[in-house]
């Protein structure tokens, strides 16, 4: 099932990139909070960060203190996408990970977004923009616990010229 609807997504990519010559484009994700998630420390501070994969690229968050149930973090992280790579950014992983002390951090849980139908209508109309929602954290025995809040915005034809966007009226600045 999950590989022909990734055949169905990379031939409507290809039928709107013959149509309209899309170039690839600039995924920004804005992570916002998470609140009600597991907590992993007995004592002390809980301090997680987040890591978010879309295809080879991946980023980390800085670490966010965990206080009164929500941990905080209001940054924003730029994935290039360009056209020859599409077929291996279908969806962003994010992780949420608790560090420990002189130990491996641990892992919290995670959530995956789909970006076909974010990428085909932000290539119809070269820009999209998601307000941040939450999204159910998945532990590691596939149950829920918790929610983590994302935004999205997705912007065609245009790359990252070092940290910055070349111009474009909807650039995430």
């Amino acid at each position: 099932m999950r590989s022909h609807a990734l055949v169905l997504f990379l031939f409507t990519l290809h039928k709107t990139h013959t149509h309209t010559q899309m170039r690839g484009g600039i995924l920004e994700v804005l992570l916002v909070n998470a609140e009600g998630i597991r907590h992993t420390k007995l004592i002390g501070t809980q301090s997680y960060y987040v890591v978010i994969e879309c295809g080879t690229q991946v980023h980390r968050s800085k670490v966010s203190s965990g206080e009164d149930d929500k941990a905080w973090w209001n940054e924003k992280f730029l994935f290039e996408l360009p056209m020859s790579d599409w077929k291996n950014l279908t969806h962003l992983k994010i992780r949420i990970m608790d560090t420990e002390f002189l130990t491996d951090s641990a892992f919290i849980g995670e959530t995956m977004i789909y970006l076909g139908g974010i990428v085909l209508e932000g290539a119809e109309r070269d820009f999209i923009e998601i307000k941040p929602a939450p999204y159910n954290v998945v532990l590691e025995d596939d149950t829920y616990e918790g929610q983590i809040k994302i935004g999205i915005k997705f912007i065609a034809n245009v790359r990252i010229n070092g940290n910055r966007l070349k111009s474009h009226p909807n650039s995430c600045r």
